[in-house]
């Protein structure tokens, strides 16, 4: 899905985009919701696998970059240190991290009868301003119903995680886009898919054009909001070459116009598919393929204008939300005619 090309914002960069332009171009990624709505309730689940295999017996390389500390997420400590990711990546409110590392640890202890220990991955944004986080709406089963609606065309917008979201002055959401790399002849795809809450109102930067979002009733006077990236490829990379690639995202949320400001909770987490770590071997030393170095800047590159795009396609597929504070925010095509 990603930006439609009729949509007269112009994000067009230096890669070609992939087919879907979602994160789901990158082969075996998949990606569901849950959406949870009812009188003041806006809020949700959003779950990714990194492939379709045992995740937990066939880990994906990976590795994170905590750009703005200001967050609850669980699961990263082990990703730094062992650069493995051995679960699905979940998204949620602030307050339902628990909730939902309770119940995917309950889904992969269903999968592996000899799991005494698994790192799950939760990350988190705080959709207080529209959805009643207090309340504890999102439920083991909503987790559960995120995870079994993963498919390879996730919609984007004020669905699941996204659905209470604000970013920029606008309803913000869940957004997705991809990007075609050629290597050694074949092409190889870096995908993104964001979680939006982050910025100020006033701060929108579209294609280095600048759109004052203060004339809306949602305008904060402090960028303390968070955003959650996750980038994957089909890339041989490593655990230290994927830090590199995730620390990059903080580029896309620059153009972005966001400064990442004290209140921030901004995270990027990057793995890749091409080759999968197992949990236990017979042999000691294992073989690995591994991009030169002299070749990551297209990475580099093209991670910035995935993340970049995922970011404004967040804002464009959400709907004006009026939520549970009163205010109205609207989203990015609404805006638009305003102007």
């Amino acid at each position: 899905m990603g930006l439609p090309e009729n949509c007269g914002l112009d994000l067009s960069g230096k890669w070609a985009r992939g087919p879907r332009d979602l994160i789901t171009d990158v082969p075996g990624v998949t990606v569901g919701h849950a959406t949870v709505r009812g009188d003041g309730v806006n809020t949700g689940v959003t779950a990714i696998l990194p492939h379709q295999g045992d995740l937990f017996r066939e880990k994906v390389t990976a590795a994170c970059s905590v750009i703005n500390g200001f967050g609850k997420s669980a699961g990263l400590v082990q990703v730094q240190e062992l650069g493995t990711i051995e679960s699905p990546i979940l998204m949620t409110n602030t307050l339902s991290v628990g909730t939902a590392l309770d119940a995917a640890v309950r889904y992969m202890l269903e999968r592996d009868p000899d799991i005494r220990s698994v790192n799950c991955v939760v990350t988190e944004c705080n959709d207080g301003s529209i959805n009643d986080i207090r309340g504890l709406h999102v439920t083991g089963d909503h987790v559960r119903q995120a995870l079994a609606s993963c498919g390879e065309d996730p919609e984007e917008g004020a669905v699941g995680a996204g659905t209470g979201m604000v970013c920029l002055g606008l309803k913000g959401g869940i957004g997705s886009a991809s990007r075609v790399v050629p290597v050694d002849g074949t092409d190889r795809t870096v995908g993104a898919m964001v979680l939006s809450n982050f910025g100020r109102a006033g701060d929108l930067v579209i294609g280095g054009h600048h759109y004052d979002t203060r004339q809306t009733d949602a305008a904060p006077g402090k960028d303390m909001g968070s955003i959650i990236i996750v980038i994957a490829t089909d890339i041989p990379l490593n655990e230290r070459q994927l830090g590199r690639v995730a620390k990059r995202a903080m580029i896309a949320l620059g153009r972005a116009g966001s400064f990442c400001g004290n209140g921030s909770g901004d995270i990027a987490i990057a793995f890749t598919t091409a080759d999968r770590r197992p949990h236990t071997s017979d042999r000691a030393v294992l073989d690995a393929r591994l991009l030169h170095e002299s070749a990551i800047d297209d990475v580099f590159e093209a991670a910035v204008e995935a993340v970049e795009e995922a970011i404004v396609s967040s804002l464009y597929h959400a709907d004006t939300t009026v939520g549970v504070n009163g205010r109205r925010y609207l989203g990015l095509r609404d805006f638009l005619q305003t102007l």
